[in-house]
């Protein structure tokens, strides 16, 4: 795999962390919303990703005949959670049911924070390949002067 390779292996993995970070970041926003414009409580998201071969020039394509491809992650999609609502007996809130329960979204905050916290060890992993990767080019073009 060639050093340009990398750096798009990196970059797919960046895009990808940055999209997980805000449904999580989404998630937490939303975690006592009780109404939403679709009706109901907010529904939780979670990212799903795929592996991908990253794209090339057409040098590294022909080249690619010769050596394998780095192969990234993209966001296969945006999954809802389709669990029911959890129940709590408030029977003054606006949005009570007529025994006086309101639904709330399934979403914990202490676990989106975990993972939160992951997507972004992950993100700060990905810019620490890169950084690596642009200082062997800049080595490499310091060597050819």
């Amino acid at each position: 795999m060639s050093l340009f390779s990398a750096l798009s292996v990196s970059a797919s993995g960046l895009s990808a962390q940055r999209a997980r970070a805000q449904v999580l970041v989404e998630n937490l926003a939303n975690a006592e919303t009780t109404r939403t414009s679709e009706g109901g409580p907010y529904r939780r998201k979670d990212v799903v990703f795929q592996s991908e071969t990253v794209g090339e020039s057409f040098g590294s394509v022909l080249s690619a005949s010769l050596q394998p491809a780095g192969t990234g992650v993209s966001v296969a999609g945006i999954m809802v959670d389709d669990r029911p609502p959890e129940k709590r007996y408030i029977p003054g809130h606006p949005d009570a049911d007529k025994d006086g329960y309101v639904a709330f979204p399934k979403v914990n905050p202490a676990e989106d924070m975990v993972d939160l916290m992951g997507a972004s060890r992950s993100y700060q992993a990905n810019v620490a390949a890169m950084s690596a990767v642009k200082d062997m080019i800049q080595r490499s073009i310091d060597l050819l002067r």
